[in-house]
C-alpha cells in the first residue's frame, strides 16, 4: 500500500515572506524553497522514558528567515515537550490536541543556503514513522506579527529508524527490536498442513461434514426463495456473478430450484436466531435459517465455498463438493467500530467495508461520527456541525470557532488527498443505512459526550457568533454548548484543552436531544427504527469543570454532586431518561457505568445497572478485570479489550509497520485467541513486554456469563489516511476476530494448564494461518472488486552464506533476489535453504493472487 508515511517521500516548499523597506512599506520576498527534515535521535534519554529528536531546516531559497517572520506548524503523536538541556536557534510549542508549532527564538537567522538544527526532548518512546511530525506547513508574518501567508512544506522527509535507541521505546521495553531474523525465529515452528485438514468456511461453524457428490452450478442457474426472503435471493444473486460470472434466475416460491432459501427450523439450534443449515450434493443445493438473516449467512458460507480457481478466471460453470453445513453465531452482537470522525472515509468506502463485515459474519457498525476532530453526519437545523465541524484548516489559535489541523490534514480546508473534511449528507447517510439494512447489519451512531466533544462545540460556537451577529441572543443560546465563564485548565488524553462539554447548562441536553432526534428520523425514512445508540462518555480529563461559574452553581444548587468529578455521572444520570424514552438501548463506553471511589479508583456504580444501559469494555490493560467486574455488577457488557481487538495498533514493532502501540501490538492472531469469558487466558504482557499478574483479578462469575453480550473490533483512525490504509489495518485481522465472534468456544480456551493451552492453540492456529494464506487471503483480491489486505513480510536470516526463509502465514511462496532488486512473481522460490554468499538478499511473500507483502532486505 501507499503510505503517506513512507520514510523518503519528498515534496517542495514555495517560501515566501514579507519584510519592511526602509520607507516602512512592506513587500514581498522572492520564492524559494526550504526543506525540512526529521530524526529521531534516541529513546534512550534521561531521565527513562524521555525521547530526544531534531528538525534540520534547510534554506534553498534567496531570502533569510528572521526571528520574528516565520513558524512551523505541524501535527505529531502527542507528547509532552521538555525543557530543552541545550538552548536551541528555535522551540516546540503545543497548542492543541496534536497541533504544534515551531517558532524562533531571538537571534535567529537562516540565510540562504544555510540549514540549522533545532533539538527538542519529549516524553514517551517514539518508535514508528507514523509518530512523526506531518502536515508541515510554514505561516510568514509581516513586522506587526500579522499573518501574512501559509505555505505547506513540501520538501520533507523522515529520516529512517535503524539503531537499537531508535527501534525500542527506552531501556525498559522488554521486545526485541524490529529485525527479520526476529521475524525468521518467530514463525520457525509453523508448517503447511493438509488440505483436508484445512477449514472451508471463516469464521468456523458449529459443524462441517463432508459429503459425498458434487453440484455443478451453471450460466441461468434458478434461485428459489421464500417469501420474506427477496433481499437474500437478489444478493446473493449479485454476489454470485460477481464472483464467478454466472448470472441466476430468481424463482418466488422455495422448491425446485438448483439453490434454495428457505425459513425453518435448523437442527441443534432449537431456533436461535441467525442460525442455517447449508447442504450441497446432488440433488442441488439447501439453504434453510431460522430467520432470514440466518438464511442470509447461509449464503455468505455458499459464497465461501466456491473454489479460489473459479473467483480468479471466472470460466462460466463452478462445481461444488458436497457438504453439510449446521451453524449459529457464538454471540449476538459482532460489531466493527469505525471511526470516520478523526480522518473521514467516503461513503463509497463505507459500503464496501459493510460488504467485507457481512461476509464475515459481523452484524453491528458502530459508526463513529462525531469526535474533537469531525463532525462527519448533516443535521437539519444546525448546519454549522458539519459547515464547521466538518472540516479543519490553519486557524489563527485554538480558540477560534473553527478546527484546527489534525492528523497531518493541512492548513488548506477539502484539500484533494487529505482526509481532515468531509461529511455525509443526509441522503448519504440514509443510503448507508439501507446498504447495512440488507446485509443484515445494524449501524449504530455515536454522539460522544461529555468530553471528545471539540468539533460540536465549536460548531456551536460558529453559531452563536453568527446568531448574535444578526441581533438573536435567544436562539444564538439555544444550543450553545460551554461556559464562555469557564477557566477550567485540562488536558485530554489525546491532549486538547476544550472539548469538553458544559453539563451545567440546559442547552447542551437541548442540543443532545435534537440531534438524536434528527437520527431517529433519518432512521425512519431508510424503513428502519432507531433501537441502539452509543453516548460515548468516555476520557473526561481530570480538572474539567473545576472552574467554571455555571459548574458551581449548579454543584450549590445540588450538595450531592459536591465534586466537580461526579459531573459526569450527573450528566449521564439527566442524558439517561431523554434516551430511554425514545426507545433506545443506551450503549457507552466503559465509564458510563463507572463511579470514582473514595480513594478514586473507578468502581462499578449500580445505578444504572437493569435500565438499558451497555458499557463497551475497552481497558483490561490498566484496569485488568474490570469486564468482570461490570458483567459480575450486572451490566449487560461489550467486550472491546485493546490487547485483542484494536485495530489501530500496529501489526508489529517494525518503525514502517504503521499505527498506535500503546496498548502494544495486536495483530491477525491476537484477534483470533480470546478467550471472552476467561480472558487473563489470552492476555500476557502490558504494552511494553511484561507479564501481566492476574492473582488478585475479579474473575467472571458462571451466573454472569449471560451478561458478556457480545465482543467489537475497533478502528481509530488518528494514523489511518484513505481506504487504502484503512483496509490494510483492518485485513486480514478481521478475520481472525470473527472467529472470535461467531464460531463456537474453541478447545483450548477451557484448558487450564498453560503449557498444554499454549500448544492447542499454537496447532489451532497454524490450521487456520493456512486458510488465510491459501484462500481467504488471495480471495479478497477479488472479493467485491478488490481489497489492499496485509501480506506480512517474510521472515529470513543469512547463516554462513546460507539464506534462510519463512512466512508468518503457511502457504504463501517466498520469493527471493541476490542483486538487492525488488522481488518479483518471476524471482525464484525460495524451497529450502539455499547458498547466496556475499550477496545483496531480497525476499518477498506472494499469494495466489500474485499479490505481494513488503520486501525484506537481508544482510549477507
Amino acid at each position: 500500500m501507499k503510505h503517506i508515511f513512507k520514510f523518503g517521500c519528498l515534496c517542495f516548499m514555495a517560501l515566501v515572506w514579507a519584510a519592511c523597506s526602509s520607507g516602512g512599506r512592506e513587500k514581498e520576498g522572492k520564492q524559494g524553497q526550504v526543506g525540512v527534515s526529521w530524526k529521531l535521535v534516541s529513546n534512550f534519554g534521561d531521565p527513562t522514558g524521555t525521547f530526544e529528536a531534531r528538525f534540520r531546516l534547510n534554506n534553498q531559497s534567496g531570502d533569510t528567515l528572521s526571528d520574528s517572520n516565520w513558524a512551523l506548524f505541524f501535527n505529531m503523536s502527542p507528547r509532552h515537550i521538555l525543557e530543552g538541556k541545550t538552548a536551541q536557534p528555535a522551540v516546540l510549542k503545543h497548542l492543541n490536541g496534536d497541533w504544534y508549532k515551531m517558532v524562533p527564538e531571538k537571534g535567529f537567522i537562516l540565510a540562504p543556503g544555510d540549514s540549522i538544527e533545532i533539538r527538542y526532548w519529549g516524553t514517551e518512546g517514539v518508535i514508528k514513522e507514523t509518530d512523526a511530525p506531518l502536515g508541515p506547513y510554514f505561516v510568514f508574518y509581516n513586522t506587526k506579527g500579522e499573518e501574512l501567508q501559509t505555505v505547506q512544506v513540501e520538501d520533507y522527509r523522515i529520516e529512517p529508524f535503524t539503531s537499537r535507541e531508535q527501534l525500542l521505546r527506552d531501556s525498559t521495553d522488554r521486545l526485541e527490536a524490529h529485525s527479520p531474523g526476529k521475524i525468521f525465529r518467530q514463525n520457525a515452528w509453523m508448517s503447511e498442513v493438509p488440505a483436508d485438514q484445512i477449514r472451508k468456511i471463516i469464521p468456523s461453524p458449529v459443524s462441517f461434514q463432508p459429503l459425498k457428490g458434487k453440484f455443478e452450478l451453471k450460466n441461468g442457474f434458478t434461485i428459489s426463495y421464500a417469501a420474506g426472503l427477496a433481499g437474500e435471493a437478489r444478493l446473493l444473486k449479485e454476489k454470485f456473478n460477481a464472483a464467478t460470472g454466472l448470472d441466476a434466475t430468481l424463482k418466488e416460491g422455495h422448491a425446485g430450484g438448483d439453490v434454495v432459501l428457505a425459513i425453518g427450523q435448523v437442527e441443534g439450534q432449537n431456533g436461535k436466531p441467525e442460525a442455517y443449515q447449508l447442504q450441497v450434493d446432488e440433488k442441488g443445493i439447501r439453504i434453510i435459517g431460522t430467520d432470514p438473516a440466518g438464511v442470509f449467512y447461509g449464503t455468505q458460507s455458499l459464497l465461501a465455498l466456491v473454489p479460489l480457481e473459479r473467483w480468479k478466471d471466472k470460466t462460466g460453470k463452478v462445481t461444488l463438493d458436497g457438504v453439510s453445513v449446521k451453524d449459529a453465531p457464538r454471540f449476538g452482537f459482532r460489531s466493527m467500530h469505525f471511526d470516520v470522525s478523526r480522518n473521514f472515509q467516503t461513503k463509497e468506502t463505507v459500503l464496501r467495508t459493510i460488504d467485507l463485515l457481512s461476509f464475515y459474519k459481523i452484524n453491528h457498525l458502530l459508526l463513529y461520527v462525531t469526535e474533537d476532530e469531525g463532525w462527519r453526519v448533516e443535521i437539519e437545523g444546525l448546519p454549522e456541525l458539519t459547515e464547521v465541524g466538518g472540516k479543519r484548516g490553519h486557524v489563527a489559535g485554538k480558540e477560534v470557532a473553527a478546527l484546527h489541523p489534525s492528523y497531518g490534514s493541512g492548513p488548506v480546508p477539502n484539500e484533494a488527498g487529505k482526509h481532515g473534511s468531509g461529511f455525509y449528507t443526509k441522503k448519504e447517510f440514509i443510503e448507508i443505512l439501507k446498504y447495512a439494512k440488507d446485509r443484515h447489519i445494524t449501524v449504530i451512531p455515536e454522539l460522544n459526550f461529555p468530553g471528545h466533544a471539540r468539533a460540536a462545540i465549536k460548531a456551536m460556537e460558529a453559531r452563536y457568533e453568527r446568531l448574535m451577529k444578526a441581533g438573536k441572543p435567544e436562539e444564538a443560546e439555544e444550543y450553545r454548548l460551554v461556559d464562555p465563564d469557564d477557566q477550567s485548565q485540562y488536558l485530554s488524553a489525546q491532549f486538547y484543552k476544550d472539548n469538553v462539554v458544559s453539563v451545567a447548562r440546559e442547552s447542551t441536553y437541548r442540543f443532545y436531544e435534537k440531534v438524536v432526534d434528527a437520527y431517529v428520523a433519518m432512521y425512519k425514512e431508510a424503513g428502519l427504527t432507531l433501537r441502539k445508540f452509543h453516548t460515548g462518555g468516555d476520557e473526561v480529563a481530570e480538572g474539567a469543570w473545576t472552574k467554571s461559574p455555571l459548574a458551581q452553581k449548579l454543584m450549590a444548587a445540588d450538595p450531592s454532586i459536591r465534586d466537580p468529578k461526579n459531573l459526569h455521572i450527573y450528566f449521564f444520570r439527566k442524558l439517561l431518561p431523554i434516551l430511554l424514552k425514545k426507545g433506545l438501548e443506551v450503549h457507552g463506553w466503559e465509564e458510563i457505568a463507572l463511579r470514582k471511589n473514595e480513594k478514586g479508583v473507578y468502581d462499578p456504580n449500580p445505578e444504572f445497572a437493569g435500565k438499558h444501559v451497555v458499557p463497551y469494555i475497552w481497558n483490561n490493560l490498566y484496569d485488568l478485570d474490570l469486564g468482570n467486574r461490570l458483567a459480575n455488577a450486572g451490566y449487560p457488557v461489550v467486550l472491546c479489550n485493546v490487547t485483542n481487538f484494536y485495530f489501530d495498533l500496529a501489526y508489529n514493532n517494525n518503525p514502517a509497520e504503521p499505527g498506535l502501540y500503546w496498548g502494544g501490538f495486536v495483530d491477525t492472531r491476537t484477534n483470533w485467541e480470546f478467550a471472552p469469558y476467561d480472558y487473563f487466558k489470552t492476555t500476557f504482557t502490558n504494552s511494553m513486554g511484561a507479564p501481566l499478574d492476574f492473582s488478585r483479578a475479579e474473575k467472571l462469575r458462571p451466573d454472569a456469563r449471560k451478561n458478556i453480550i457480545g465482543i467489537e473490533s475497533q478502528l481509530w483512525a488518528e494514523t489511518v489516511k484513505g481506504r487504502e490504509m484503512m483496509e490494510y489495518y483492518i485485513l486480514p485481522k478481521l478475520l481472525g476476530f470473527s472467529e472470535s465472534a461467531w464460531s463456537p468456544e474453541r478447545s483450548w480456551e477451557t484448558i487450564e494448564q498453560p503449557e498444554q493451552r499454549r500448544k492447542q492453540a499454537d496447532a489451532e492456529w497454524n490450521v487456520f494461518a493456512n486458510r488465510l494464506a491459501k484462500t481467504d487471503l488471495p480471495r479478497l483480491a477479488y472479493f467485491n472488486g478488490g481489497y489492499n489486505y496485509r501480506i506480512p513480510a517474510p521472515g529470513a536470516i543469512v547463516e554462513n552464506g546460507i539464506l534462510k526463509a519463512n512466512t508468518e502465514l503457511p502457504g504463501l511462496a517466498v520469493r527471493y533476489t541476490t542483486d538487492g532488486s525488488e522481488p518479483t512473481l518471476s524471482s525464484p522460490v525460495y524451497t529450502e535453504p539455499v547458498s547466496v554468499a556475499g550477496k545483496l538478499i531480497r525476499v518477498k511473500a506472494f499469494d495466489a493472487s500474485g499479490r505481494g507483502s513488503k520486501a525484506t532486505e537481508v544482510n549477507p
